[in-house]
Parts: structure tokens; sequence; C-alpha cells
């Protein structure tokens, strides 16, 4: 059977559903929990896109105990239905630029956790996201303050890793200081990694975990990447008067859902579909136009000479690129749209080859859409010029004009870009 539009957007679909079905918490969390404690209380905290479904997947899995707690999630990622008389109550704050109602959620997670006993379990639910939403500033900075550092960050094109070392020294929730703040109490973290190689430290900014990063490396990412921080920030940084824990003797760390995992989920079903998967990685960073382009050459390799496997097969990939913005751009749409049409430049409408690039969150950048797909004629379709939205940040704009958006609604989970490339 021949490939066509309809086959490969059909398959494209399906490993995109497949990806986030693998980490669906109410499928993902209840085997990863651990031993209710024999006497003491519980208490449930949590911050990131999946935290509304994990505190679900929580109160389900454990409906005969007593417990409570607060997650914050996204504003629009609440449950389609939620319950009536939740235990654990959902907060809602902004993504990827903090407001005062996560800033809220933050606070008053740091004060449940405070005063417990060693006979305590504070199980943390921790996913993609939790940066912005359990914004906290230290003592000295103000919320404007550390949105003009968030927006700094976002416009600086460092990766998540970078930002978030930054974003830890301005902080009294992230960087291990939560489950500090919570001793002798156990500290039970369960998560959904959003990140390249899924470094505890680096999910949500790693508020339960031991931080390995310091106050010299994050002045030493703000001057490369020529950031400019307000000058209280600055100070902070400079100070370095109370460094982030580097041992939490109370704490545990278990991931339940990762890319790699939602990646070997998209090539169960591409096989279904006919295709050979090739999984090239689940850590793909950089520029997400410059992505495109080398996603592009290896699908054109394939496509011409069989090379590094021969058609029909696909190429997956996950991983956080970055979309560095001029001053002046607004720009619309995210990291894979803009990777979806560097690579669409490049492969120029090569008759066998379709592709996807959507953020397991459903959210890609600020838009509406979690991303979109490309066919050969999607350029030819959209009335824009691709090269101009390109150079201005624009790709949303393109893919909707040609009607290739992929648009989801928040998913309620994260594990964050992946790509699917087929060679038909």
């Amino acid at each position: 059977m021949n490939w066509n539009d309809g086959r490969a957007h059909a398959a494209l679909i399906a490993m995109w559903e497949a990806a986030v079905t693998a980490a669906d918490p109410l499928t993902c969390l209840a085997p990863h929990l651990p031993e209710p404690p024999a006497k003491g209380r519980i208490i449930v905290v949590g911050a990131g896109k999946a935290a509304a479904k994990m505190a679900l997947a929580v109160e389900t899995a454990w409906a005969h105990l007593p417990l409570s707690g607060l997650v914050v999630t996204t504003h629009g990622a609440d449950l389609p239905n939620p319950p009536a008389n939740r235990r654990i109550a959902v907060r809602f704050g902004n993504h990827p630029t903090p407001d005062a109602q996560g800033a809220e959620a933050a606070a008053e997670m740091l004060a449940m956790v405070q005063g417990l006993t060693a006979d305590d379990l504070v199980l943390a639910l921790i996913s993609g996201g939790g940066s912005s939403l359990s914004t906290l500033p230290a003592p000295g900075l103000t919320l404007d303050d550390m949105i003009a550092v968030n927006r700094e960050l976002l416009r600086s094109g460092a990766p998540i890793s970078a930002m978030n070392c930054v974003r830890k020294h301005l902080s009294v929730f992230s960087g291990g200081r939560l489950a500090a703040a919570a001793h002798p109490a156990r500290v039970v973290t369960l998560a959904i990694s959003d990140v390249p190689g899924d470094d505890p430290g680096t999910i949500a900014s790693g508020p339960t975990v031991p931080d390995a990063t310091t106050f010299a490396e994050a002045r030493a990412i703000v001057a490369r990447y020529g950031m400019t921080l307000p000058a209280v920030a600055q100070a902070q940084l400079e100070a370095a008067a109370v460094e982030s824990p580097k041992t939490l003797s109370n704490a545990s760390f278990h991931l339940i859902a990762t890319p790699m995992m939602a990646l070997h989920a998209m090539a169960k079903a591409a096989r279904a579909h006919g295709l050979t998967p090739l999984i090239l990685g689940d850590a793909l960073e950089g520029e997400a136009r410059h992505l495109g382009t080398v996603l592009a050459g290896i699908a054109l390799s394939a496509a011409s000479h069989g090379q590094p496997l021969p058609g029909p097969c696909v190429l997956l990939s996950g991983g956080e690129t970055t979309v560095t913005i001029p001053a002046g751009i607004q720009g619309s749409g995210g990291r894979s749209t803009e990777c979806l049409l560097g690579m669409a430049l490049a492969l120029k409408a090569h008759p066998r080859i379709w592709a996807l690039c959507a953020d397991t969150d459903g959210i890609d950048g600020r838009s509406n859409a979690a991303g979109a797909w490309l066919t050969p004629h999607t350029l030819d379709q959209s009335s824009l010029n691709a090269q101009t939205c390109l150079d201005t940040h624009t790709s949303y704009a393109l893919f909707e004009n040609a009607g290739t958006l992929l648009i989801t609604g928040p998913t309620l989970t994260n594990v964050n870009d992946v790509r699917a490339v087929i060679i038909g």
C-alpha cells in the first residue's frame, strides 16, 4: 500500500496519542506510590502541568487513607470533571511567566510541610512547568522581580537546565528547599520528566531534591547569555548568602514517566502502522529551526539512500529546543512549530516525507496548539511566505493558514516535545 497524506496523518496522530497515553498519570502513577505511614499524616504537594491529574491518581489509589494537600497547575489545566470533594486542593498559576496565584500556592505548600514529624509523609507530585508555577522569591525580591528574571531567561535562548539553575538561586521553594522545610518528615517525590536527561534537579527546578548547582554557576550563566537581571536579583546572586541544600537525608525521588518511555510507545504505534521506527534520542536540544534542518537532512538521506534506514520508516525524537527571539519581535507559536517550519523549508516539499512536531502538554509556547503536522503540500497550502514566517518567528500563523495545526487542549501531562518524521 502506497503512502499518502491520509495514511501518513493517521500514523502521525496515532504516534502522538501513544506518547501522551504513556505519560498519563492515571495509568503510570499508582504502581510507584510508597508505603503509607503506619502513623502520622500524609501531606500531598505538587507543581506542574500534570499536577491535577497526578493528584486525582493519588486520591483514587488512596481512597481509603486520610490525606490532605495542595497542588498547583496551569490556568485551564484542571480535570474536565473534577471530583466534588477533593482532599487535595488544586490551585492555578501562569506559565511560562509566573503570577501571584502561583506564588501564593507555593507559599501555602511551604507552610503545609513545616512543623511535621518523622512519622509524617510528604508526597510531592512534580512535573514540567513547575518552575514557573511555584515561583516564590527569596527575601529581598518581589514577584515583579521574578517575572522580569523569567522573561529574560526565556528571551536568552539558554537551555532549560541553565534557566533553572538561575531560578533555584533566587527562590525559597526550588532547589531542594521544599524538602528541607519538611524535615524530619519523609519526603517521597513522584515525577514526570520533561527535561533532557531526566535530571531530577532540573524537573520543575527540583524543589525536593539536593541541588548540585551553585550561585557561581548561576552568575556564570547570566554572563554567558548576556542577561540583564533586575539589580536586586543580580545582587542576590552576587551575595550568595544562603546556598541551596546539597544533601537531603529525608528525601527520595522516583520517575514515573519520561520522554524515552513516550518515544518507545510511539515506536510501538509506528510498527502497528507498517513503519520501522528509529529513535534518534530523547534529549535533542539547540535552536528549534536548526534542529528542524538537521532532521530534514536525515530524512532526505533515508529517502534517497536508505540510510540510516530505508522506508517505510519513521524517525522519532524528543527533547526541549530553544527559540531565541530578538528584541522587538513578538512571534507566535513555539518550539515545535518553529522546528517544523525549519524542517519544511529544508525538505522542499519532498513527495515522500511527512512529519509532526508537538509538545505533549498540548501547548506549544504561548499558543493554543500542541504543534503541527507537515505534508509535502503544506507550504503550498499556506498563503504566507515560509521564510518570512521563520525569520519573524510566526510559525503558528503559517500552519494555521495551511490548516495543519494540532489543537488538543491541555493533556494534563508533560514529557516535553516529541517529533515524528515519516519516510514513505
